[in-house]
């Protein structure tokens, strides 16, 4: 078999793991064996990373959204089904900047949704007028909660 000197081609490859490891604490920076398993640890972070990152601005999202309409008498899941109810189709992103940086437009979103919350309501009583309502206990005799 001919010998095969692999000529630029190893250099090459070794060079762009040292640079991809740059910045790595001692021989991860600077040893090639080292700073391969460190890259490809570094990698496997990055890439968990990129999707824990979308989970974590939806969250941030929901959580600005419940503030905003908590401040207009709605909870989180009532507004949200209130928009969907009316045909809304803002996405959190949206609806949370607004609840930020316009609160009046928030605001009407979220009387929107109160509409479309109590006409849905009214809608399922009056279809099911023999349900019976359950009234609450007064609190004396409630269980307390543990």
């Amino acid at each position: 078999m001919p010998r095969v000197k692999r000529g630029t081609k190893r250099r090459d490859k070794r060079k762009k793991i040292l640079k991809r490891a740059k910045g790595f604490f001692l021989t991860k920076s600077k040893l090639y064996r080292a700073a391969q398993q460190a890259v490809q640890k570094a990698g496997k972070y990055a890439y968990r990373g990129r999707r824990e990152k979308k989970r974590d601005f939806r969250s941030l999202w929901i959580v600005r959204i419940g503030a905003g309409s908590r401040i207009n008498g709605l909870s989180y899941s009532l507004f949200m089904h209130g928009l969907k109810l009316s045909n809304i189709d803002l996405d959190r992103k949206v609806l949370s900047d607004m609840a930020i940086n316009d609160a009046a437009g928030f605001a009407s979103l979220a009387d929107t949704a109160k509409a479309a919350v109590k006409e849905a309501t009214t809608k399922a009583v009056a279809a099911h007028p023999n349900t019976p309502k359950v009234p609450k206990a007064p609190k004396a005799e409630r269980p307390k909660k543990s």
